[in-house]
């Protein structure tokens, strides 16, 4: 898989997808798993907010974790819906679309979160996630 650290870039850039959040340390003890600063190229296939099926053979995904990541797409995706993920050594894991995080130019960005706990899941990012403690 082609793991890379986003590279930085002039805050005017319009392709980045920037989404700060402001967490109390009670949310941020409650996060199951710590987001790694990597980003992932995937696939995604379902179906989008017009119930039109879809796949996308390269998709960005960033913010990587045990649970999921921030995926981005030129489609408009429902929140709640199911869409399956596919990684570059193969491995397809079915994951949730939990919030549309942000949109820029026909792109949005959305936090997705693998359905199944499985090792299929476990392993999709091929890392080792350190723990919350």
């Amino acid at each position: 898989m082609n793991l890379k650290s986003p590279k930085a870039r002039p805050a005017h850039h319009s392709t980045d997808f920037i989404t700060t959040t402001n967490l109390t340390r009670s949310q941020a003890a409650r996060r199951r798993s710590n987001r790694m600063a990597l980003s992932a190229t995937i696939a995604i296939s379902g179906e989008d907010r017009q119930k039109t099926s879809f796949t996308l053979p390269a998709v960005r995904a960033t913010n990587l974790n045990k649970h999921g990541a921030a995926v981005q797409s030129g489609r408009e995706l429902h929140v709640g819906s199911v869409v399956v993920v596919r990684n570059q050594r193969g491995t397809q894991v079915s994951a949730r679309v939990v919030a549309q995080l942000a949109a820029l130019q026909g792109v949005s960005a959305y936090a997705i979160e693998f359905v199944e706990h499985n090792d299929d899941s476990k392993n999709f990012w091929g890392i080792t996630f350190p723990s919350n403690a």
